[in-house]
């Protein structure tokens, strides 16, 4: 599929026999508004929700906040007096809460918002994804001026803090039981094949990033990009980190940035996971 010749067409649902990713049609209408938006999401209960803090007058005028459940989060939520009000708020968050998701897995099922703003948000120019154990802590005009506009990016995205090999991150993912020695060993192996290196540099940055925060120009090569992305942890595991290196070297996409740990830092409070997810049963 990375050797195209003239044009394509390329897969970017997220639809299975068991369901999909039902919205209402008030968010769907509210999301279509969005020209900016910020989003996060808790399926299976997993964590809390954190309030969004030092964003601008502009910013709140300009950007939406956008927090998508499930039915167990919303369940979990309400027993610990976390109630959605009348305008579907909760504080600066805006509450969609999703039904019919469509993979058992509920870490999959979370790649659909973090991945594919574009769909969601068809309207957006901009997005800012935040993992939900994050309590992001600034200015999101702010951010895209200095992670992309300063940068002349289409994405920013950290490195990662710990490794800088993809195969390197693959052992860690073994190790601490993230997936299956067996589906970590089809998917490196599939890369091997396809010649990726095990590189611990790729364009002057660290060859491996962490995805907790992703700020992104919503265009047609960035949505490309998360479209082919969201294949890879379909096809193979969830853990994101070993397939975004493998298809943005495959792409060969310029003006990414790959901004360093500190910066990531500065962006998000990190509360870490406050409970298990429950799995979805399908």
């Amino acid at each position: 599929m990375f050797q195209v010749n003239e044009t394509a067409v390329v897969h970017c649902g997220f639809y299975t026999d068991n369901g999909g990713f039902k919205i209402s049609d008030d968010d769907k209408t509210y999301m279509q508004t969005c020209k900016v938006v910020v989003s996060t999401c808790t399926f299976g209960g997993g964590d809390d929700l954190y309030q969004p803090i030092g964003m601008s007058e502009a910013s709140l005028k300009k950007v939406c906040y956008v927090a998508f459940w499930d039915e167990t989060t919303l369940a979990t939520q309400e027993a610990d007096g976390k109630r959605i009000g009348e305008n579907r708020m909760i504080g600066k968050w805006r509450i969609v809460v999703v039904r019919d998701l469509p993979f058992s897995d509920q870490r999959l099922n979370g790649k659909i918002p973090k991945m594919l703003s574009h769909r969601l948000f068809p309207q957006a120019r901009y997005s800012i994804w935040v993992d939900s154990k994050s309590q992001f802590r600034r200015d999101p005009l702010g951010v895209l001026e200095a992670l992309l506009w300063r940068t002349n990016s289409i994405l920013a995205i950290s490195e990662h803090g710990a490794r800088s090999s993809v195969y390197d991150e693959g052992k860690a993912v073994v190790k601490k039981h993230k997936a299956t020695p067996e589906e970590v060993e089809v998917q490196l192996t599939q890369y091997r094949s396809d010649g990726f290196p095990d590189d611990k540099r790729f364009n002057s940055k660290k060859a491996l990033s962490e995805a907790s925060v992703i700020v992104r120009e919503n265009m047609p090569l960035t949505n490309l990009l998360m479209c082919l992305w969201f294949n890879e942890v379909v096809r193979f595991t969830s853990r994101d980190q070993l397939s975004f290196p493998y298809v943005l070297r495959r792409l060969n996409v310029k003006h990414i940035n790959m901004f360093p740990v500190c910066t990531r830092k500065d962006l998000v409070n990190s509360m870490g996971h406050i409970r298990k997810a429950k799995p979805l049963s399908i």
